[in-house]
Parts: structure tokens; C-alpha cells; sequence
């Protein structure tokens, strides 16, 4: 091969090399970046109100004046929103308004009881009244807004008579000139379509501001606040202002999900119709968005369904259980190693070892899972005295047998490339094989076996399936000792993936959790390298 020849293969060789790196490197920044980027979401983001106001409940953070204050203020902004969202209720939800007028009609009557006024002035003064009440039930029982008008024409006529000034027939009078209002502004034939969609729109407040003054508090923390973030503000303020049909646009073929806005079509002409624009134009105003670095995240539990709070206590469980696993699989690899190099003969026992040991890095996760169910948790810890229920020691047990074969395969490399020489000078100088091994073998491989640890960090840190029976719980306190279940973060985002609407409410949390996993993993692996590069440079002698 000419000069000329093996200088383009060469360059042609640099030019593939290099083309790889960079390709592996944009895949990483496509793959890693948007999920990077989500998941910082969770730590700075811009928090509203309900995420000061839960803070200062949960997580007894903020100054309780100040948050009270601004309280305060928005409810006094958001008042006539709810006023608006009741006035059209009383309108709607006619057998309230039916059962309020048989109140009132029959605390009249009680009064004139009480009052002891003649018979004759008794039934009359009754006769009347339930003629007011029955004709006031007739308006809001129809459909009908000619007849429902004529009843309300037929009950104001009533209103003049002195016989019902200063009584609680009154009453009847205000409740028929609010819902006079009401039907000249609403199809009374769409009555069961408008109040579907009012329960929708008082779904959506609840969820843009939380539960209305005076509301019972509700039990789950997810259900006490409203939009804590100003990116679940505009879900929820998308939500209020359109509502989602399926409508058929052609005969024969199959409904499209259209938004309908509410304002133009839902609730036109109604008296509600100015509510979407007064939320929509005053949102800011009306939920006081303030940038936020929540670097708490990373310390704080979560609430029950991960609406709330931080990653802490995953935190804790994903280093327990990995650095565990470690503890088991390490040594185990290390010396299993050091038998198939120094003391295992080529023959066919050792070539089945090896072979069986190669097969095990390729069994799916689950598999070991269910086996560290049957064996650990089943078997063998009742007949030693452990408890059989899902533990951090079981898990990595578990975790250690799922990385046991990459740590031997790299240990027995890493020992085989350790020269001769060393362990012949060192035999010659009178040391034994086991301290040949430890104080020449050992340290001369320790490199190679700390890159097999770093890619066995990794693998355990982010693995789910071995954990889901024998390890992992989606809510729980934190674990008092290596014999309690624990939370993980790659078991945390499970559950949030597979969990009704969890992840749709809180993408946030989810890609929190996995960006927390990918920081954990990156610390990790860190600190394993700057153990190895300083074992490199003692070996090195400088």
C-alpha cells in the first residue's frame, strides 16, 4: 500500500471516528436536553399564591403576615367572580330554588302561628301564600320562557298587596325578579346542558384558585390548593375558557374532539358570558405569579399522589439501596474474578462459568425480581427470623445479583491486563498468593474493576422492575433501617406514568424525578472517577 493510500485511510478512519463522537453527542443533547429541561421545571419555575399558601401549611415556609395579606387581596378580587358563578346558579339549579320557596312559605306559615291572628285572616293570609309559592314553583319548573315569564307576571301582582309587606312572602318577590333576570338571558330548554357545564367551569375555578371561601376542607392535599404554578395556571385557565366536543363534520365519518369556547357559545347571552373574560384578562392579576427557585425540592417529602413537595426521601432510598447492592456485588465480583484468572483452568467447568455468567447480564431485570421475591422474601429470610415483606435489603440483594455479571466480566479483564511481572516480583520477594493479590493484583486492576462499578452504579440506580415487589412503595414514611421498604425515584416516576392523569396534572414531577435520578447517577459515577483517576496517578508514581 502506497504513502499516498494509507494516508486517506487514515484521515477516512480520523473523519468516521470523529463523526461518531459527534453523533453520539447529538443524540445524547436530543435525547437529554428537552428531559433536562422539563425536569429543572420542578426547581425554578414561576409560583403563584397556592404554591406560597401550601408551602406555608405543608412545609411551615414563608412569612404567615404576609401570605394572609395576600389572601386577603385575592379574595377580594376573585369575589365577584364567585358572586357572578352564584347568581347564575340560583337561576339554574331550580330544585334548590323550588325547596328555598317551600321554606319560606312554611315559615310564613309558623309565623302567623306564633302571631295568633283569627282563623279566617289565618287561611287566607296562607291561601295567598301558597297560591304565590305554587305559581313562583311553576316558573322554575318549566321549560317554557313565555309561561315561565307569565307565572312571574302572575306572583309580582301579588307583591303590592299590604298583607305581605315586611313578611318572608318578600322573600318570594326578590327570588322572582332574580329569576326574570335569568330567563331573559338563558334557553331555558338547554337548562340540563347549562348546568353540566357550569360544574365544569366550577371544577375549573377550583382548580385555577382551590376551593371557594367558606368550602369544607377537603381531605387530599391535592384537592386544597388551586394552580401552584403559572404553567398549570394556563392548563387550567385553557380549560375554563374552552370546553372539549366531539363533533361529527361529515355524515359517515368518525367525530373530531373540537375546543368550544365557552364564552361564545356555551354561555352566550347569559349573565356568565362576562366571567371568561374577566378571569382571562385579570389572570395574573388574580393568582400573583412570582419567579421561584425551589431548591427545597431536592430535601422535601412529597404529599400522597406527588401533587406536592420534593424528592427527598426518593433521594435517600435510590443512594440506600444502590450503594448496597454495591456493597454485595462488589466484593463477590472482585473475588469471583480473581478465582476464574489466578485458580479456574480453561476447561470445561469454567468455560460453563463463564458462560452462564454472560448469560445472567442478559436476563431481562424482571426476572430477577421475581426471583428475589421467591427466594429472598419467600424463602429464605422467614427460616432466618427476617421479616418477609418488601425491604431495602432484599432489594439489594436483588440489585447486587442484577450487577454481579458485569462487575466479574470487568474485574476478570481489568486482573488478566495486570502484567505478569508484578505478581512473579512480588512472589520472588516472598509474599504469599493472597497478599500478592491485595497488596500488587488488587490495586495495579483497580481501574479497570472501578469502571465495571461505575456502569453497575448506573444500572442499579435506574432500575424498576427488580424493586417493584421486594423493595420500592409509592408512599410511606421514611425508612428507619435497611429492613423497611423505601421510595425510589425510577419506582416514583412509574407510578406517576401509570398513575389516572397523574402525569397529564404534574409533568413536572415526573421529569423532576428523572432528572434527579440522571444528577444522582452523574454524582456517582463522578465520584468513582476521581476515585480511579487518583488510584491511576498512585500507580503512575506521581
Amino acid at each position: 500500500m502506497s504513502l499516498k493510500t494509507r494516508g486517506i485511510f487514515n484521515k477516512l478512519f480520523t473523519f468516521c471516528c470523529s463523526s461518531s463522537v459527534v453523533l453520539l453527542a447529538a443524540v445524547l443533547i436530543i435525547i437529554l436536553a428537552p428531559m433536562m429541561y422539563t425536569g429543572c421545571t420542578a426547581v425554578i419555575f414561576r409560583g403563584t399564591h397556592e404554591f406560597r399558601a401550601m408551602q406555608l401549611e405543608l412545609f411551615d415556609r414563608g412569612d404567615p403576615q404576609q401570605i394572609q395579606q395576600e389572601e386577603e387581596r385575592l379574595q377580594e378580587l376573585r369575589q365577584p367572580i364567585y358572586d357572578m358563578l352564584s347568581h347564575f346558579e340560583r337561576g339554574i339549579a331550580t330544585e334548590q330554588l323550588v325547596d328555598q320557596a317551600k321554606d319560606i312559605y312554611r315559615d310564613y306559615g309558623d309565623k302567623l302561628r306564633y302571631d295568633n291572628v283569627p282563623r279566617d285572616v289565618y287561611l287566607s293570609k296562607r291561601r295567598q301564600a301558597r297560591e304565590i309559592r305554587n305559581l313562583l314553583s311553576d316558573a322554575y319548573e318549566t321549560t317554557d320562557k313565555t309561561e315561565a315569564l307569565e307565572y312571574l307576571d302572575e306572583v309580582d301582582s301579588h307583591e303590592l298587596k299590604p298583607d305581605f309587606a315586611d313578611t318572608k312572602i318578600a322573600q318570594l318577590f326578590e327570588m322572582a325578579d332574580e329569576y326574570r333576570e335569568i330567563v331573559n338571558t338563558v334557553d331555558l330548554d338547554r337548562r340540563d346542558e347549562y348546568l353540566t357545564a357550569l360544574d365544569e367551569v366550577k371544577e375549573a375555578l377550583r382548580r385555577l384558585f382551590g376551593p371557594r371561601p367558606g368550602a369544607e376542607r377537603a381531605h387530599l392535599a391535592m384537592n386544597r390548593y388551586g394552580s401552584t404554578r403559572w404553567d398549570q395556571v394556563q392548563k387550567n385557565l385553557d380549560v375554563l375558557l374552552y370546553a372539549q366536543k366531539w363533533v361529527q363534520e361529515e355524515p359517515g365519518q368518525p367525530a373530531v374532539k373540537k375546543s368550544v369556547s365557552r364564552a361564545e357559545e356555551q354561555f352566550a347571552g347569559t349573565t356568565l358570558e362576562p366571567l371568561f373574560a374577566m378571569v382571562e384578562n385579570d389572570i395574573e392579576k388574580l393568582t400573583q405569579p412570582k419567579p421561584t427557585f425551589y431548591w427545597q425540592y431536592f430535601i422535601d417529602d412529597s404529599t400522597p399522589g406527588y401533587f406536592f413537595g420534593g424528592v427527598g426521601p426518593e433521594i435517600l432510598g435510590t443512594i440506600l439501596i444502590t450503594l448496597g447492592a454495591m456493597l454485595f456485588a462488589t466484593p463477590l465480583g472482585i473475588i469471583s474474578a480473581w478465582y476464574l484468572v489466578e485458580y479456574g483452568k480453561d476447561g470445561h467447568v469454567v468455560r460453563i462459568i463463564r458462560s452462564c455468567v454472560n448469560t445472567l447480564a442478559g436476563v431481562p431485570s424482571i426476572v430477577f425480581g421475581l426471583f428475589g421475591l421467591a427466594f429472598f422474601l419467600m424463602f429464605l429470610f422467614p427460616r432466618i427470623g427476617l421479616s418477609s415483606e418488601p425491604s431495602i435489603l432484599a432489594g439489594s440483594l436483588t440489585l447486587g445479583l442484577l450487577v454481579l455479571p458485569v462487575i466479574i466480566r470487568a474485574s476478570e479483564e481489568a486482573i488478566r491486563s495486570v502484567p505478569q511481572t508484578y505478581k512473579e516480583a512480588s512472589l520472588a520477594l516472598g509474599a504469599g498468593e493472597f497478599r500478592t493479590f491485595l497488596t500488587v493484583t488488587l490495586p495495579a486492576a483497580l481501574p479497570g474493576i472501578l469502571t465495571g462499578i461505575i456502569l453497575s452504579l448506573s444500572r442499579a440506580a435506574g432500575e424498576t422492575a427488580p424493586v417493584l415487589f421486594i423493595a420500592a412503595i409509592a408512599s410511606g414514611p421514611k425508612p428507619g433501617s435497611i429492613f423497611d421498604p423505601t421510595r425510589l425515584l425510577s419506582y416514583g416516576s412509574y407510578v406517576i406514568a401509570t398513575g389516572d392523569r397523574i402525569a397529564m396534572r404534574v409533568p413536572h414531577k415526573q421529569y423532576g424525578m428523572v432528572m434527579t435520578l440522571i444528577l444522582l447517577v452523574l454524582l456517582l459515577n463522578i465520584v468513582a472517577i476521581v476515585v480511579r483517576s487518583k488510584m491511576a496517578r498512585k500507580l503512575r508514581g506521581y
